[in-house]
């Protein structure tokens, strides 16, 4: 029987002894290769309003409509922002420059019912909402119990 602790976890390996599994370690590999630290350009937050619904707040200020995008593909939600160069535009001296204008890309992996819902900026911060809806089938069931005799 192969042992595994913290030190020697090799995903690959592990991944030939877990027949099935292949979403799971799918998922597991998309959130170790989005946490790297790309600092904390732009700042965000993560909202738990109840239990089926969140938002993520993201701070876009200084971004113009078409220089935001958002997408979403196979539970991984990316937000992008790409600085629009205006080719004569005169670039001026900064005595200090505090305000950061550069390009981000930021990803936040979703779970497999949770939807986005809507996204709008307000004041500078964009908001995404989400929603975790749970299909009638993963739904808890009561079941009766019949008494014979």
């Amino acid at each position: 029987m192969t042992r595994f602790n913290l030190t020697t976890l090799d995903l690959p390996t592990l991944h030939r002894h877990a027949i099935g599994f292949d979403r799971m370690f799918d998922e597991l590999g998309r959130t170790f290769v989005n946490s790297r630290s790309d600092g904390n350009y732009p700042p965000y937050n993560i909202v738990k309003h109840d239990e089926t619904n969140y938002t993520i707040e993201l701070a876009v200020a200084g971004f113009a409509q078409d220089e935001i995008s958002i997408e979403l593909k196979d539970s991984q939600l990316t937000i992008t922002g790409e600085k629009a160069t205006a080719e004569d535009a005169v670039e001026a001296e900064y005595l200090h420059r505090g305000i950061s204008s550069r390009s981000f890309a930021r990803s936040f992996t979703l779970g497999p019912d949770v939807e986005v819902r809507e996204a709008s900026v307000t004041n500078g911060i964009l908001t995404v909402a989400l929603e975790h809806v749970v299909p009638e089938e993963k739904k808890a069931k009561k079941i009766a119990i019949e008494y014979k005799g």
